[in-house]
């Protein structure tokens, strides 16, 4: 598999996605989902031009991280356990998972600046999703300006993993509307201007729905277990 290549056709299906929505490709932050992946293979992403890098357990970010550093924009993308975010909190740049207020509390406690997140919704209503469930969300962001140093920059959600196209844009156009909503309320603390969503399967569809951050893992880079 050569990562360079799958970029490319990736970066060709971003722009049609776009085109077919109105949008501008500069637009999409394209996220590389390393989970799986060595760090061999991570290094082919970062020497093909990649520079945003998804991990979604303590153990492989903070390898990766160890051996990449600045050479790379950190995004934490899975379920993060409170006890464990004192061990990335100063070195990740964005985290997706946020969906619970006493995550926000200990990444506040945490923290040594202010952390950009975005709030994890359960959509689909799936009970293998993590989440908060989307009637739950204003309040939810409410209830987060009491802890100053978490920024809600968007939304983040996980479609079925179908072939449904309705149903996959119908999420998809959920979350653009919840974001909507709490984007309207300008609350300083979060301001809510991003949609987290998307994946190798249905990224083009999460992108004419308005994404503006995709996670690609197995469509860009593979699957080669550690």
């Amino acid at each position: 598999m050569d990562v360079t290549e799958n970029l490319t056709n990736i970066q060709q299906d971003i722009r049609q996605a776009c085109e077919n929505s109105n949008r501008l490709s500069e637009e999409i932050t394209l996220i590389a989902v390393t989970k799986y992946v060595t760090i061999e293979r991570t290094e082919e992403a970062i020497q093909a031009g990649i520079s945003n890098l998804g991990e979604n357990r303590l153990e492989g970010f903070s390898e990766k991280y160890s051996h990449f550093e600045n050479r790379a924009k950190w995004h934490f993308i899975g379920t993060l356990q409170s006890r464990k975010v004192k061990d990335i909190i100063d070195n990740v740049d964005m985290i997706h998972s946020l969906d619970r207020l006493s995550l926000a509390k200990e990444i506040n406690k945490r923290a040594s600046n202010i952390v950009d997140c975005f709030v994890q919704v359960n959509v689909s209503g799936e009970d293998s999703k993590h989440g908060v469930m989307p009637d739950e969300v204003h309040s939810f962001i409410k209830d987060i300006a009491k802890y100053p140093n978490v920024h809600v920059v968007g939304l983040m959600t996980m479609a079925p993993h179908i072939d449904d196209e309705q149903v996959l844009r119908n999420v998809f156009r959920k979350l653009a509307s919840l974001r909507d909503e709490i984007s309207a309320q300008q609350y300083s603390h979060a301001p809510c201007n991003y949609l987290s969503m998307g994946m190798s399967n249905d990224f083009k569809i999460a992108i004419e729905e308005g994404a503006t951050h995709i996670r690609i893992g197995t469509k860009l880079v593979g699957e080669v277990e550690k």
